[in-house]
């Protein structure tokens, strides 16, 4: 992972990614108008050092992913060891079968009825604040399950909440990296967020191993809620809605985040309930791709996270012990694969040796493939030690697969990339929810036949889930996500000609530095200045004429030079640029009156 975070550090500006960003040097930088600094930020930086800002909001949201996901596990790994205590005790009345199942359920229910309103809330607001609230709550309804522990329905109603608030944070996740992640590096942004996920399962093993044996069975429930409120004040602490409105952030940074990502992208209207393409959603066959993909690697991972330990136990013999250290090793092999799988897909995509829906195809197809080979091989294991090579080899292939379907929202539609995710996650709730029914209803006397149709059944989903997302997949914007010309002027909304300055960015705060020295403010919050006002057009304009040079006094050649004109669709217009098809002459002769034109004039540029 050390290679990852130096390429974030200090990334190139790639000239085939953006053109205009070519050889940016410190001195062309814009200056940077920052936000109102916060009370917290008067005493210590909002940054952590030798990481960029970005990495930073990846690597918390990676974080805070391991302790949603930690949680999870806790809860395996404690009803395991209580159903080890209970054969031998009489002081606790063993659940049955489908009360234990309601139970490990009942998180997933809750956590498939947030995630479309999940998607369409990070969409509409700050998805960061949406992504810190959720895992804060989280941990604080945690406390509660120890307390509850005893009473089934009040646990199954702890659950349920936790299970509505988690919901929100894969679709906020996504709105987060809509404007921090370039297009260039989305995969590696994504996948170090998502390595949590697996990151957490590792760590819940051996974290609850070590506390239950020498805490208290409880213990790792108060661990992980202390740590979450602990996590949640560094989140609000270091993590921005966007990179204009961070309180410290490098202005090259920042210029090559909203450059690469495009001006449609920082002024587009929020999607709505009724202005999100739902029937598109429905009707796109690269959108079931990632729903299918979705679907089939939740049941594969919702079933390790739940009954890993239960399988070892019940097939191999193993102790809990045995569990939390060697039950940890496939998702620790994951937690590095799933990072070097998205560099590895980048570097592809930079140097064009695979294009986007290549990369996204292969690296799916392949983590699947590789997976549900290797879960065969576990199936017919007949030793713990062969068994747990074939499923650490086949988990840590399967990292390769979060380069696929889980970043391919961003590609097919980034404008709808959170919602997109709360449709995709919560198919793959579904799987979670469907999981401890299909596991209870197959394994009845755990026996090593028993687990072996069960885990056969898991890899055959897989099959399918590379046979469908290998046909239909892509990793092209699609034409119903591509912002409309409406949405794209609204900047210019009388649909002006207007000199766009090389370093022009929208709503990002910056000053334009001109080499002639005039400054001019495009979309800051602060005052504008006036743009140059461009001469009149000649009285005779032949069919396609050239642009006229300005005259010297009121456009230094160099400051001419290095501007660009948008050009106008207004029929209005009398300039050599507008479509005008009524144009014959110029209204009235140029001025020519030194004492308004030539005084005004000055007063503008001699700034």
């Amino acid at each position: 992972m050390t290679a990852g975070w130096n390429d974030l550090d200090d990334p190139p500006l790639k000239k085939g990614a953006s053109e205009q960003a070519d050889d940016i040097s410190i001195e062309s930088l814009p200056e940077y108008q920052r936000p109102p600094p916060r009370k917290i930020d008067q005493y210590i930086n909002a940054s952590i050092p030798h990481l960029s800002r970005r990495a930073t909001v990846s690597l918390l949201c990676c974080l805070g992913f391991i302790i949603m996901f930690g949680m999870r596990e806790t809860m395996g790994m404690v009803n395991s060891e209580i159903e080890d205590k209970d054969r031998n005790s009489t002081n606790r009345t063993t659940m049955s079968r489908s009360t234990i199942s309601a139970i490990e359920s009942a998180i997933f229910w809750g956590y498939f009825i947030t995630q479309i309103p999940g998607g369409l809330i990070a969409a509409a607001s700050p998805a960061n604040k949406l992504f810190g609230a959720a895992i804060g709550s989280s941990c604080i309804l945690n406390l509660f399950v120890p307390v509850l522990y005893d009473n089934p329905t009040g646990l199954i109603i702890v659950k349920v909440l936790q299970g509505l608030v988690e919901g929100v944070t894969y679709p906020a996740c996504h709105g987060i990296m809509r404007y921090w992640a370039p297009p260039l590096e989305r995969s590696r942004l994504a996948t170090i967020a998502f390595s949590g996920c697996y990151a957490g399962v590792m760590f819940s093993m051996m974290v609850c191993g070590i506390l239950m044996k020498n805490i208290s069975l409880f213990a790792p429930f108060y661990f992980y809620s202390v740590i979450g409120v602990v996590w949640y004040i560094c989140w609000l602490w270091l993590v921005f809605e966007k990179p204009s409105l961070h309180t410290c952030i490098e202005p090259k940074e920042l210029i090559m985040i909203e450059k690469s990502l495009g001006s449609s992208q920082q002024h587009y209207t929020n999607p709505t309930l009724s202005s999100t393409p739902w029937k598109a959603f429905f009707t796109s066959l690269p959108c079931y791709a990632i729903f299918v993909a979705n679907f089939c690697r939740s049941w594969n991972f919702y079933l390790l996270v739940l009954f890993q330990a239960s399988y070892f136990k019940e097939a191999f013999g193993t102790t809990t012990a045995e569990n939390a250290s060697l039950g940890a090793l496939p998702h620790f092999l994951m937690t590095l694969v799933v990072p070097a799988g998205g560099i590895m897909a980048d570097r592809l995509r930079k140097k064009g040796i695979l294009n986007t829906t290549q990369v996204r195809k292969l690296f799916n197809c392949g983590g699947f493939g590789l997976e549900a080979t290797f879960f065969i091989a576990m199936a017919y294991s007949h030793t713990t030690l062969q068994g747990m090579t074939a499923l650490t080899i086949g988990v840590a292939f399967s990292g390769f697969a979060i380069s696929g379907f889980n970043v391919n929202h961003l590609d097919i539609a980034p404008r709808y990339a959170s919602i997109l995710m709360g449709l995709s996650n919560g198919i793959g709730t579904v799987a979670g929810a469907i999981v401890p029914i299909i596991k209870n209803s197959v394994v009845v006397n755990g026996t090593k036949e028993q687990w072996r149709i069960l885990i056969i059944l898991s890899a055959f989903i897989h099959y399918a889930g590379i046979i469908f997302y290998g046909i239909f997949a892509s990793g092209e914007l699609q034409p119903w996500a591509d912002p409309t010309a409406e949405e794209e002027k609204q900047w210019n909304q009388m649909n002006e000609t207007v000199p766009v300055n090389k370093y022009t960015s929208q709503s990002n705060g910056l000053l334009q530095r001109q080499p002639s020295g005039g400054v001019t403010n495009y979309g800051s919050h602060m005052e504008t200045a006036l743009p140059p006002r461009p001469s009149a057009a000649p009285r005779q304009m032949p069919p396609d004429p050239p642009t006229r040079p300005p005259a010297p006094e009121v456009y230094p050649q160099e400051q001419y030079q290095s501007q660009q004109v948008v050009p106008s669709d207004n029929p209005f217009m009398s300039g050599a640029i507008s479509r005008n098809p009524f144009r014959q002459e110029a209204v009235q002769p140029e001025p020519q009156d030194a004492y308004m034109h030539g005084t005004i004039d000055d007063r503008i540029y001699s700034h």
